[in-house]
């Protein structure tokens, strides 16, 4: 364990006031091999921990990071007094692959740009159970927790690795992408795309325009509802700050790209041992799980998260009191923020 090299700490994307800092801690992986039977060169897997020591995980839980995002997605529910409570708990929250800070392709040496191989969801999920179990020697966690594509790592975790995490929390996820998501994802990968200076991702600097257009798609249309913007009265002067800080927060387009296919292609069911049977591999977690979700979402469809607890022995379904969409597991709706902290910390404390 180190601190990253200087080449991936560069990519991190500047501090927010809502942020929780903490030392990003760097393990050199070497070889790391894919679903695919491709293979990433040199690689590294970054990540923080806030709280107590816990070196027997009884007391520790995981947290992973959505699509785009880092290691700060789950700041909204950590620290004293939260439910990811930092005097109670030792919270890990680990980088997936392709999201600029864990190995990925605006930081790789050997796989640059779209020479980056294709990874899927369950290899984020193997890097992250190689550092926890083969690096901090922990067999077994309080629980794992992640929103968007942090919630649908965190029901493959309890499907790959049973009687790892004793309990699990999965907002906005989905145990097999749907159509319409992967619609979605489309359509933010031709904004890129369809931007000449993507260069067919050889870019020398990011593809401003396209990472605009994206955001209208991703930042506007797929993460909020029609009733999030019924209070809005100046559209063009709401939108521009929105979409122009997209560009300020240091994101890169293979990295994204990336990351959407690997969102893409997911599917607990095709997890080995259940050949294609996404229900079957519900059934067989055992670990209770609360799931979360808003009664609108149009990027993670609010009935796929239903489904799915509904095909988890122990799971159960809360509705986040939000019209904020995929954005309701956030901290910007302040209501929905306080409703998840509070009933995650009392599903936690069980």
């Amino acid at each position: 364990m180190c601190a990253p090299p200087p080449h991936v700490a560069a990519r991190h994307h500047p501090l927010a006031i809502e942020h929780v800092d903490a030392p990003h801690r760097w393990h050199a992986v070497g070889d790391f091999a894919l679903e695919s039977g491709e293979t990433i060169r040199d690689c590294g897997i970054s990540w923080v921990e806030h709280g107590i020591d816990d070196p027997s995980g009884a007391r520790t839980i995981v947290g992973f990071t959505a699509i785009g995002a880092t290691h700060h997605r789950l700041d909204f529910l950590i620290g004293p007094g939260r439910a990811l409570d930092t005097r109670r708990y030792r919270i890990i929250v680990i980088d997936a692959l392709g999201n600029g800070l864990s190995t990925s392709p605006s930081n790789s040496r050997h796989h640059p740009g779209p020479a980056f191989p294709r990874i899927a969801i369950r290899d984020m999920i193997a890097a992250q159970h190689l550092l926890l179990t083969g690096v901090l020697g922990l067999a077994r966690v309080h629980a794992v927790i992640g929103a968007s594509m942090g919630g649908m790592q965190a029901l493959q975790w309890a499907v790959s690795h049973p009687g790892v995490a004793d309990r699990v929390v999965a907002m906005t996820p989905m145990a097999r992408t749907t159509p319409w998501s992967r619609a979605i994802n489309e359509a933010a990968r031709r904004a890129l795309t369809g931007d000449p200076a993507f260069a067919g991702g050889h870019y020398a600097g990011q593809p401003a325009r396209g990472w605009r257009d994206w955001a209208v798609v991703m930042r506007v249309i797929a993460a909020r509802t029609p009733a999030a913007l019924e209070e809005v009265r100046d559209f063009d002067a709401w939108l521009a700050p929105l979409v122009d800080g997209i560009l300020a927060i240091g994101v890169d387009a293979n990295d994204y790209i990336a990351q959407s296919r690997a969102y893409d292609a997911h599917d607990v069911g095709t997890t080995p041992g259940f050949r294609g049977d996404t229900r079957a591999a519900l059934a067989s977690i055992a670990a209770p799980v609360l799931v979360a979700a808003p009664p609108l979402d149009l990027y993670n469809p609010s009935e796929a998260a239903q489904a799915a607890a509904a095909a988890i022995p122990r799971g159960r379904f809360i509705e986040i009191p939000s019209i904020l969409g995929h954005h309701a597991a956030t901290a910007m709706d302040s209501h929905a923020a306080a409703f998840l902290d509070d009933r995650i910390g009392r599903f936690l404390a069980e």
